[in-house]
């Protein structure tokens, strides 16, 4: 396989976070909706959430497909991940409803929402009627959403019949193939009363697709069920299979080349080589070749060489023949001599180690092509990830075609001693962690707090610190238990994990870090007794009169959101002039929100004229006097604050003038 230079490389699909985001969303309303009886109160807020997020992705598009299959979803080209467990529950639901689409349609409202969750919520296991067959027969109220129904038990094959005329499909594959005939077809639904015929052969549907104005939604339908047939055929037995095998094949061999790699680019290299993979085990050899050329042409720009498809072209062309035994046509003595010199001793003496060493990258491909883990395999990985190839190690367990090859690797990723490896260097790989991370989760916990511990990187200690915080409340006790340890900026960095937890952690008392000798340590300390709403006025004391200027910040911008009362003369003495200027304005600022009394006399002894020797003289113009102006207008029924004021507003400054009769600063 060559590389065709003109082409760029390709990078791999992904959802968008947008997407994924919307198929959480919708994923955890639906298990709510099967959870809960209509009318809970946990219900109404889950549809709207999702028709938020259904708001913001058709904001720039007018709909929105969503692809079914067995384990996975496949939305703008994109397939979705079969093994995370939320998505695959959701596939699973769809598709027990026999649902082979999903459309969304802009202006999706809550109700609507809801009444499409509640119908897909529902078991088709006990009711007996899944979304999809029912849907032909009595459409639901949806104007927004349009299900597309799997199985179309009243549509009949017009090219297929046997002694009674028409056959109607029996079988699942035959079901989905009348499926993909009528998306392809734009074939409206059809009623009780009438039996639609369509027209199902492999020309027919290939030139409808081919004459399709290509759009994602329409290619979205037809995409999901060509990938669902390939996995049916591939397991289904019978001569109506071997007849929809044909039918299939024809279908790929009569589809424009252009349209079949339009098709195949919808998904990723991993959901390409599934499909590839049913179909070489289905179709025939000139509809597999067929699909090989046009995966080559877009997985990244690599071609085949056609002198390598022409061989294989005739090789299954010799095999549909039948085989025949060739004599050998060589002497027996000549044959003899050819057997002596393969098995006779090499000519080189080449070391053990090396005689059958072999590209690790080559032998990891073996290994999944043959889904057969080795001791070969472990070395070879091991040796990719001390060359620094760890990502593209990784990249490799989304093999879904070899399931014991891929969890041989994550056995090795998974590893302490490949983690430990990973962390060594300052600049950490934060691709190869995350993908690790997403595979180990709290067990590498205590790994990256030692890395933490030992990192003399600003930029490595940020990465695993907001790595650590995203392992979510689990962590949290490993935390406690590393305040232990006496270094300052350990402390300081599993205060700064604490504070980043959801919920307090029960036995935890941040109460005993406020009088730390280290004013970092002190801050987050005080910053996690703020959030306690029992210790939030001693924060604030412990804040003002901390002689870290930081930690005094923290502790005016808390009692500027509310300001205990007993706090109001440790806040007036950060006015005085030994206080930088931007604390003192921030100190007037709280004093004038606080409404209280006490802080009176402190704004009157900044904004009221200064008495000289004859007469009185103006405040120097400052921003605390600017505040100070700004927060006596809510002391305006005080005399002392009225005669503060109108002395301002004869200022000849406008400025002074106008915040002085009560404009904004």
């Amino acid at each position: 396989m060559t590389r065709s230079p003109e082409a760029p490389p390709r990078e791999r699909a992904a959802l968008s976070r947008q997407l994924g985001d919307f198929l959480i969303e919708l994923s955890i309303a639906l298990h709510k909706h099967s959870m809960y009886p209509d009318g809970h109160p946990s219900l109404e807020p889950a549809c709207a959430q999702v028709a938020h997020r259904l708001a913001q992705l058709l904001s720039e598009r007018p709909s929105l497909s969503l692809g079914v299959a067995r384990t996975r979803l496949v939305i703008e080209g994109v397939a979705t991940d079969p093994k995370n467990p939320v998505l695959k529950d959701l596939a699973s639901r769809l598709h027990r409803h026999q649902l082979a689409a999903v459309t969304f349609n802009r202006g999706v409202p809550p109700s609507e929402a809801q009444s499409f969750l509640l119908a897909v919520a529902a078991d088709p296991e006990r009711t007996g009627e899944p979304l999809g067959p029912t849907s032909k027969a009595k459409p639901p109220p949806w104007y927004h959403i349009r299900v597309h129904p799997l199985s179309y038990e009243r549509l009949r094959f017009a090219d297929a019949a046997d002694e009674e005329g028409e056959v109607a499909p029996t079988t699942r594959a035959e079901q989905l193939w009348v499926g993909l005939a009528q998306a392809a077809l734009e074939i409206a639904d059809v009623d009780d009363d009438h039996e639609q015929v369509v027209d199902s052969q492999p020309a027919v549907v290939a030139k409808a697709i081919d004459d399709h104005k290509r759009g994602s939604a329409y290619d979205q339908v037809i995409v999901g069920y060509m990938l669902q047939l390939a996995e049916e055929l591939r397991t289904s037995q019978g001569e109506e299979t071997l007849a929809l095998r044909r039918r299939m094949s024809d279908l790929v061999s009569n589809l424009d080349k252009g349209t079949l790699k339009t098709l195949l680019a919808m998904g990723e290299n991993q959901q390409r080589r599934h499909f590839m993979l049913n179909a070489s085990h289905s179709l025939t050899v000139d509809a597999v070749l067929d699909i090989v050329r046009a995966a080559s042409d877009e997985d990244q720009g690599q071609v085949i060489s056609h002198s390598f498809l022409r061989m294989l072209q005739k090789l299954a062309r010799h095999a549909d023949s039948g085989s025949r035994t060739l004599q050998d046509p060589n002497p027996d003595e000549y044959g003899e001599a050819l057997e002596a010199m393969a098995a006779s001793a090499p000519l080189f003496a080449v070391s053990p180690d090396q005689r059958f060493q072999v590209e690790p990258r080559r032998v990891v491909h073996m290994a999944l092509e043959a889904d057969a883990p080795s001791e070969l395999l472990r070395r070879a990985v091991k040796d990719l990830i001390d060359h620094g190839e760890f990502t593209w190690v990784l990249e490799a367990l989304d093999d879904e075609g070899a399931p014991k090859v891929s969890e041989s690797i994550q056995e090795l990723v998974a590893s302490p001693e490949t983690l430990s490896r990973l962390l060594q260097p300052d600049r950490v790989d934060v691709a190869a962690l995350d993908l690790v991370l997403g595979r180990t989760g709290t067990a590498a916990a205590e790994l990256m707090m030692d890395a933490l511990a030992e990192a003399s990187s600003g930029q490595k200690r940020r990465i695993l610190l907001d790595r650590l915080i995203g392992l979510g409340g689990e962590i949290g006790e490993l935390a406690v238990a590393r305040l232990e340890d006496s270094r300052w900026f350990v402390q300081r960095n599993m205060l700064v994990i604490l504070g980043a937890l959801p919920e307090r952690l029960e036995g935890f008392n941040p109460a005993d870090f406020v009088h730390h000798r280290d004013p970092r340590v002190r801050r987050e300390g005080i910053r996690l007794l703020l959030r306690d709403p029992a210790g939030r006025e001693r924060a604030i004391f412990h804040a003002l009169a901390d002689e870290d200027l930081r930690t005094v910040h923290l502790g005016l911008n808390a009692a500027l959101e509310r300001c205990p009362e007993t706090a109001i003369p440790l806040i007036a003495s950060r006015t005085s002039s030994e206080t930088p200027q931007d604390l003192r304005t921030l100190a007037v600022r709280v004093l004038g929100g606080s409404g209280n009394r006490a802080a009176l006399d402190t704004l009157l002894r900044i904004a009221e004229p200064r008495r000289g020797l004859f007469r009185a003289r103006r405040q120097a113009k400052s921003p605390e006097y600017l505040a100070a102006l700004t927060a006596l207008h809510r002391f305006a029924d005080h005399p002392s604050a009225r005669r503060a004021l109108a002395a301002a507003a004869r200022s000849p400054d406008p400025e002074v003038a106008r915040l002085a009769a009560g404009g904004e600063a």
